[in-house]
């Protein structure tokens, strides 16, 4: 494509790091041409992926080639990189799992916890088209045993807030919108975090999180970011995007598997009555979160050689796909 040359002849990079693995084969035929030295960084291979790109071995092979390492999520990830063909593949962890903690804005929190007081509280977040009525069963089912819960939803994608807040309303929940500055009453059921920026002061203030697109086919949001921030964690079956830290919170006790909204409300329930136990399994969540810190400097190990030879002045080129 011209705007692919256009770009590299104006930028001349001397090193691309491609992030995770949505591959754009104008861009990586031309660094391949150039002979750029190219890096696959946090790259993840699904396995919808890994049938697909088996259906076009050539294909994949090809694109592989342009990198001359490959790091990838999960060892999963690298096995199935190796089988498509990637050469020099490499096993440093997720990087997302390096982020800081979510900010914290001790304003909303001080505000919120003024409205909420001592209600018992937990938060399903990031969740996707359907969990919100998976959410609203598992809230009918806790209100039973407490009377004045409060869920706080976060969707994931903020601008379905007007259409989840009218079918809430016409089902006839008391819900208050962040986004809308809607305060929180006294017989308030849910508040809607369709805003961005918030999800750290909203873990902050509950300290039990549901894990998003873990009930659908999305294969479940970042459990570490609640568990960076003392939540205990229940998530649904689909976990697939994280089925390494997965596993490791299951085996330290951070976390639970719920299925549907019994199972769901069931493990809420405990958390809510036992603070305990709460406290207990967000400790291990915590624990498990800052345990993979030292990602970052794993994946630099990898990356200095490269870097060492490229002087202060000279580009480099950084490309991501748009999917988290």
């Amino acid at each position: 494509m011209p705007w692919v040359k256009s770009f590299l002849d104006h930028w001349q990079p001397n090193l691309v790091l491609w992030v995770e693995s949505e591959f754009w084969p104008a861009i990586l035929s031309e660094l391949r041409k150039r002979k750029i030295t190219t890096v696959l960084m946090n790259a993840r291979i699904s396995d919808k992926s890994l049938k697909g790109w088996k259906r076009a071995p050539w294909m994949i092979k090809q694109i592989l080639r342009t990198f001359d390492q490959c790091l990838a999520q999960t060892e999963l990830d690298a096995n199935r990189l190796r089988t498509l063909g990637a050469k020099n593949v490499f096993c440093p962890g997720n990087l997302k799992f390096c982020a800081s903690p979510l900010p914290t804005n001790k304003e909303t929190l001080a505000t919120l916890k003024k409205s909420i007081g001592s209600r018992p509280n937990w938060i399903a977040y990031s969740t996707h088209p359907g969990e919100e009525e998976i959410i609203k069963s598992v809230h009918l089912i806790l209100k039973k045993s407490f009377p004045k819960l409060i869920t706080i939803i976060v969707p994931r994608h903020p601008n379905r807030g007007n259409e989840l807040a009218e079918k809430f309303r016409l089902e006839g929940f008391k819900l208050s919108r962040k986004s809308m500055n809607e305060p929180i009453h006294n017989d308030t059921e849910f508040l809607m975090g369709d805003t961005i920026g918030e999800l750290g002061t909203f873990f902050t203030l509950t300290g039990i999180a549901f894990v998003g697109g873990s009930l659908t086919n999305h294969g479940g949001q970042n459990p570490i970011e609640p568990a960076r921030l003392n939540c205990a964690l229940v998530h649904g079956p689909n976990m697939d995007n994280f089925l390494a830290i997965e596993a490791e919170l299951k085996a330290s006790g951070a976390s639970v598997c719920a299925s549907d909204a019994t199972e769901i409300a069931h493990e809420v329930k405990r958390l809510l009555s036992n603070n305990t136990l709460r406290r207990r399994r967000a400790d291990a969540a915590k624990k498990v979160a800052e345990g993979k810190l030292g990602i970052l400097d794993s994946i630099f190990s990898y990356l200095n050689p490269e870097l060492n030879q490229l002087s202060p002045i000279q580009p480099m080129f950084v490309t991501r796909n748009a999917r988290t």
